[in-house]
Protein backbone atom coordinates (compact mmCIF):
# COMPACT_ATOMS: atom_id res chain seq x y z
CA UNK A 1 0.00 0.00 0.00
CA UNK A 2 1.37 3.47 -0.88
CA UNK A 3 0.14 6.44 0.58
CA UNK A 4 0.39 10.14 -0.13
CA UNK A 5 0.11 12.98 1.93
CA UNK A 6 -0.63 16.48 0.93
CA UNK A 7 -1.55 20.01 2.33
CA UNK A 8 -1.30 23.54 0.90
CA UNK A 9 0.14 26.47 2.65
CA UNK A 10 0.36 30.36 2.54
CA UNK A 11 1.67 32.92 4.77
CA UNK A 12 1.72 30.33 8.24
CA UNK A 13 4.68 32.50 10.16
CA UNK A 14 2.38 35.36 9.46
CA UNK A 15 -0.77 34.01 10.67
CA UNK A 16 0.90 31.80 13.33
CA UNK A 17 -0.37 28.48 11.39
CA UNK A 18 1.07 24.93 13.29
CA UNK A 19 1.72 23.99 10.22
CA UNK A 20 4.87 22.51 10.58
CA UNK A 21 3.27 20.27 13.53
CA UNK A 22 0.57 19.35 11.14
CA UNK A 23 3.43 17.70 8.56
CA UNK A 24 5.36 16.37 11.48
CA UNK A 25 2.01 14.51 12.43
CA UNK A 26 1.42 13.44 9.31
CA UNK A 27 4.45 12.52 8.48
CA UNK A 28 4.90 9.09 9.80
CA UNK A 29 1.54 7.49 7.86
CA UNK A 30 2.77 8.75 4.51
CA UNK A 31 5.26 7.35 1.95
CA UNK A 32 5.55 10.90 0.44
CA UNK A 33 3.42 14.61 1.12
CA UNK A 34 3.09 16.82 -1.02
CA UNK A 35 2.77 20.56 0.12
CA UNK A 36 1.56 23.08 -1.99
CA UNK A 37 3.17 26.51 -0.99
CA UNK A 38 1.36 29.15 -1.86
CA UNK A 39 3.12 32.87 -2.78
CA UNK A 40 3.78 34.23 0.53
CA UNK A 41 4.65 37.43 2.22
CA UNK A 42 6.89 35.72 5.25
CA UNK A 43 9.24 32.49 5.92
CA UNK A 44 6.97 29.84 5.04
CA UNK A 45 8.76 28.10 2.45
CA UNK A 46 12.24 28.60 4.99
CA UNK A 47 10.08 26.94 7.92
CA UNK A 48 8.40 23.83 5.56
CA UNK A 49 12.35 23.33 4.29
CA UNK A 50 13.65 23.02 7.57
CA UNK A 51 11.42 19.96 8.55
CA UNK A 52 13.92 18.33 5.95
CA UNK A 53 12.33 14.97 5.35
CA UNK A 54 13.17 13.36 1.96
CA UNK A 55 9.00 12.67 1.65
CA UNK A 56 8.52 16.60 1.25
CA UNK A 57 7.85 16.98 -2.33
CA UNK A 58 7.18 21.06 -2.70
CA UNK A 59 5.12 22.54 -5.67
CA UNK A 60 5.15 26.56 -6.03
CA UNK A 61 1.82 28.00 -6.80
CA UNK A 62 0.45 31.53 -6.84
CA UNK A 63 -3.06 32.12 -5.94
CA UNK A 64 -5.48 33.99 -7.97
CA UNK A 65 -6.74 36.33 -4.71
CA UNK A 66 -9.88 37.05 -7.12
CA UNK A 67 -11.45 33.98 -6.19
CA UNK A 68 -13.32 35.37 -3.38
CA UNK A 69 -16.70 33.67 -3.71
CA UNK A 70 -17.55 31.29 -0.94
CA UNK A 71 -13.47 30.81 -0.70
CA UNK A 72 -12.84 29.23 -3.45
CA UNK A 73 -9.37 29.44 -3.96
CA UNK A 74 -8.98 27.44 -0.78
CA UNK A 75 -10.38 24.63 -3.15
CA UNK A 76 -8.58 25.89 -5.91
CA UNK A 77 -5.20 24.89 -3.94
CA UNK A 78 -6.35 21.58 -2.77
CA UNK A 79 -6.87 20.10 -5.82
CA UNK A 80 -3.51 21.70 -7.09
CA UNK A 81 -1.58 19.79 -3.90
CA UNK A 82 -3.88 16.64 -4.59
CA UNK A 83 -3.24 16.18 -8.38
CA UNK A 84 0.75 16.19 -7.73
CA UNK A 85 0.48 13.03 -5.37
CA UNK A 86 2.00 9.97 -7.10
CA UNK A 87 0.36 7.76 -9.39
CA UNK A 88 0.96 4.77 -7.53
CA UNK A 89 -0.80 6.39 -4.19
CA UNK A 90 -3.81 3.96 -2.71
CA UNK A 91 -4.61 6.28 -0.54
CA UNK A 92 -4.30 10.52 -0.02
CA UNK A 93 -4.02 11.89 3.37
CA UNK A 94 -5.30 15.81 3.73
CA UNK A 95 -4.37 17.62 6.39
CA UNK A 96 -5.22 21.61 6.33
CA UNK A 97 -2.49 23.95 8.01
CA UNK A 98 -4.10 23.87 11.33
CA UNK A 99 -4.85 20.67 11.46
CA UNK A 100 -3.02 17.84 13.29
CA UNK A 101 -3.45 14.13 13.83
CA UNK A 102 -2.57 12.26 17.11
CA UNK A 103 0.13 9.91 17.13
CA UNK A 104 -1.70 7.25 19.35
CA UNK A 105 -4.56 7.69 16.06
CA UNK A 106 -1.53 6.44 13.74
CA UNK A 107 -2.20 2.29 13.87
CA UNK A 108 -6.34 2.44 13.61
CA UNK A 109 -5.97 5.04 10.84
CA UNK A 110 -3.17 2.07 8.70
CA UNK A 111 -5.67 -0.50 9.87
CA UNK A 112 -8.48 1.40 7.95
CA UNK A 113 -6.29 2.08 5.23
CA UNK A 114 -5.37 -1.50 4.47
CA UNK A 115 -9.32 -2.72 5.48
CA UNK A 116 -10.37 -0.80 2.59
CA UNK A 117 -7.90 -0.23 0.47
CA UNK A 118 -9.24 -3.29 -2.08
CA UNK A 119 -13.15 -2.00 -1.30
CA UNK A 120 -13.93 0.15 -4.62
CA UNK A 121 -17.16 0.85 -2.93
CA UNK A 122 -15.28 3.02 -0.21
CA UNK A 123 -14.38 6.49 -1.83
CA UNK A 124 -13.12 8.10 1.58
CA UNK A 125 -12.39 7.62 5.15
CA UNK A 126 -14.31 10.06 7.73
CA UNK A 127 -12.69 11.50 10.84
CA UNK A 128 -13.94 12.97 14.08
CA UNK A 129 -12.82 16.80 14.89
CA UNK A 130 -12.27 18.28 17.80
CA UNK A 131 -12.39 21.98 17.56
CA UNK A 132 -9.89 23.86 19.92
CA UNK A 133 -10.60 27.27 20.66
CA UNK A 134 -9.09 30.08 22.70
CA UNK A 135 -6.53 27.63 24.20
CA UNK A 136 -5.37 24.57 24.01
CA UNK A 137 -7.78 23.97 27.05
CA UNK A 138 -11.26 24.19 25.58
CA UNK A 139 -13.10 22.97 22.81
CA UNK A 140 -16.06 23.77 21.14
CA UNK A 141 -19.52 22.18 21.95
CA UNK A 142 -22.26 23.83 20.23
CA UNK A 143 -23.64 22.76 16.75
CA UNK A 144 -21.64 25.39 15.21
CA UNK A 145 -18.45 22.81 14.74
CA UNK A 146 -18.78 20.18 12.38
CA UNK A 147 -18.11 16.86 13.97
CA UNK A 148 -16.81 14.74 11.13
CA UNK A 149 -14.99 15.42 7.86
CA UNK A 150 -13.38 13.33 5.31
CA UNK A 151 -9.90 13.75 5.24
CA UNK A 152 -8.72 10.29 3.13
CA UNK A 153 -9.74 10.31 -0.30
CA UNK A 154 -8.94 7.46 -3.06
CA UNK A 155 -6.01 8.79 -5.70
CA UNK A 156 -9.08 9.00 -8.08
CA UNK A 157 -8.92 11.87 -10.52
CA UNK A 158 -12.59 12.67 -10.39
CA UNK A 159 -12.65 13.28 -6.74
CA UNK A 160 -12.06 17.27 -6.18
CA UNK A 161 -11.89 19.78 -2.87
CA UNK A 162 -15.64 21.37 -2.90
CA UNK A 163 -16.39 25.22 -2.21
CA UNK A 164 -13.53 26.43 0.68
CA UNK A 165 -12.42 23.09 1.13
CA UNK A 166 -13.98 21.67 3.43
CA UNK A 167 -14.28 18.64 1.83
CA UNK A 168 -14.52 16.07 -1.24
CA UNK A 169 -17.30 15.67 -3.58
CA UNK A 170 -16.71 13.33 -6.91
CA UNK A 171 -18.66 13.98 -9.95
CA UNK A 172 -20.34 16.72 -8.07
CA UNK A 173 -21.85 13.99 -5.44
CA UNK A 174 -21.30 13.51 -1.79
CA UNK A 175 -18.47 10.88 -1.52
CA UNK A 176 -19.19 6.98 0.00
CA UNK A 177 -17.16 6.90 3.30
CA UNK A 178 -16.81 4.50 6.04
CA UNK A 179 -16.17 6.71 9.42
CA UNK A 180 -12.93 5.64 11.21
CA UNK A 181 -11.65 5.79 14.82
CA UNK A 182 -8.83 8.53 13.65
CA UNK A 183 -9.42 12.16 15.17
CA UNK A 184 -8.42 15.84 13.25
CA UNK A 185 -7.22 18.18 16.37
CA UNK A 186 -8.28 21.35 14.75
CA UNK A 187 -6.46 24.90 16.03
CA UNK A 188 -7.76 27.39 13.88
CA UNK A 189 -8.97 29.24 16.32
CA UNK A 190 -6.00 29.03 19.46
CA UNK A 191 -3.79 31.93 18.93
CA UNK A 192 -2.33 35.08 20.34
CA UNK A 193 -5.33 37.26 19.84
CA UNK A 194 -3.55 39.68 17.49
CA UNK A 195 -2.49 36.80 14.95
CA UNK A 196 -5.91 35.69 15.37
CA UNK A 197 -7.13 38.92 14.28
CA UNK A 198 -4.89 39.02 11.86
CA UNK A 199 -6.03 35.93 10.72
CA UNK A 200 -9.16 36.78 10.52
CA UNK A 201 -8.92 39.94 8.27
CA UNK A 202 -7.12 37.29 6.06
CA UNK A 203 -10.23 34.98 5.46
CA UNK A 204 -12.84 37.41 5.52
CA UNK A 205 -10.71 38.43 2.18
CA UNK A 206 -11.55 34.77 0.83
CA UNK A 207 -15.12 36.02 0.82
CA UNK A 208 -15.42 39.84 0.71
CA UNK A 209 -14.47 42.97 -1.08
CA UNK A 210 -11.51 45.04 1.13
CA UNK A 211 -14.75 47.58 2.22
CA UNK A 212 -16.80 44.99 4.07
CA UNK A 213 -13.51 43.27 5.74
CA UNK A 214 -12.78 46.52 6.90
CA UNK A 215 -16.62 46.59 8.19
CA UNK A 216 -15.87 43.24 10.08
CA UNK A 217 -12.85 43.86 11.07
CA UNK A 218 -12.22 46.82 13.60
CA UNK A 219 -10.31 46.09 16.75
CA UNK A 220 -6.63 45.38 16.51
CA UNK A 221 -7.26 42.08 18.77
CA UNK A 222 -9.72 39.38 18.94
CA UNK A 223 -12.41 38.98 21.77
CA UNK A 224 -12.71 35.54 22.20
CA UNK A 225 -14.98 35.50 24.86
CA UNK A 226 -17.68 35.80 22.30
CA UNK A 227 -18.28 32.54 22.26
CA UNK A 228 -21.88 30.89 22.60
CA UNK A 229 -20.32 27.31 24.09
CA UNK A 230 -16.96 25.18 25.34
CA UNK A 231 -15.94 22.16 27.35
CA UNK A 232 -12.95 21.74 28.94
CA UNK A 233 -10.54 18.79 27.06
CA UNK A 234 -9.35 16.42 29.31
CA UNK A 235 -7.28 13.90 27.31
CA UNK A 236 -3.48 14.75 25.66
CA UNK A 237 -2.47 16.72 22.61
CA UNK A 238 -0.12 15.29 19.98
CA UNK A 239 3.09 15.14 20.95
CA UNK A 240 4.27 17.69 17.88
CA UNK A 241 2.09 20.43 19.57
CA UNK A 242 4.13 19.83 22.90
CA UNK A 243 6.45 22.85 22.53
CA UNK A 244 3.79 25.17 20.94
CA UNK A 245 1.37 24.82 23.84
CA UNK A 246 4.57 24.91 26.65
CA UNK A 247 4.97 28.82 24.48
CA UNK A 248 1.71 29.83 24.63
CA UNK A 249 1.91 33.46 25.12
CA UNK A 250 -1.58 34.68 26.44
CA UNK A 251 -4.55 33.47 28.57
CA UNK A 252 -8.39 32.82 28.09
CA UNK A 253 -10.31 31.69 30.72
CA UNK A 254 -13.97 30.71 30.21
CA UNK A 255 -16.88 29.52 32.36
CA UNK A 256 -17.81 26.05 31.09
CA UNK A 257 -20.96 25.58 33.56
CA UNK A 258 -22.40 28.75 31.54
CA UNK A 259 -23.38 29.18 27.65
CA UNK A 260 -25.15 31.33 25.18
CA UNK A 261 -27.05 29.46 23.19
CA UNK A 262 -30.73 30.18 21.64
CA UNK A 263 -33.38 28.65 23.54
CA UNK A 264 -33.80 26.28 20.01
CA UNK A 265 -29.95 25.57 20.00
CA UNK A 266 -30.39 24.54 23.77
CA UNK A 267 -33.11 21.96 22.72
CA UNK A 268 -31.23 20.67 19.97
CA UNK A 269 -28.30 20.50 22.12
CA UNK A 270 -29.82 18.47 24.86
CA UNK A 271 -31.35 16.40 22.54
CA UNK A 272 -27.36 15.54 20.57
CA UNK A 273 -26.10 14.75 24.62
CA UNK A 274 -28.42 12.35 25.23
CA UNK A 275 -29.14 10.37 22.18
CA UNK A 276 -25.93 11.04 20.61
CA UNK A 277 -27.64 12.36 17.33
CA UNK A 278 -27.33 15.60 15.79
CA UNK A 279 -30.83 16.81 13.88
CA UNK A 280 -30.31 18.72 10.78
CA UNK A 281 -26.71 18.21 10.55
CA UNK A 282 -25.00 18.72 7.42
CA UNK A 283 -23.23 16.47 5.74
CA UNK A 284 -21.22 16.55 2.52
CA UNK A 285 -20.42 12.50 2.96
CA UNK A 286 -22.29 9.70 2.54
CA UNK A 287 -21.67 6.94 5.19
CA UNK A 288 -22.13 3.62 3.82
Amino acid sequence: MFVSGFTFVRNAVKFDYPVKESILSLLPLVDELVVCLGNSEDSTADLIQSINSPKIKIVHSVWDDSLREGGRVLAVETDKAFQAVSPQADWCIYLQADEVIHENDHEGIRYAMEQFKDDEEVEGLLFNYIHFYGSYLYVGSSRKWYRHEVRIVRNDRKIHSYKDAQGFRKDDRPLRVKKIKGRIFHYGWVKNQKHQKEKQKSFHRLWHSDEKVKAKVKEELFDYSEIDALAEFTSSHPAPMSERIKNMDWVFYFDTRRNKLSFKNKILHFVERQTGKRLFEYRNYRVI
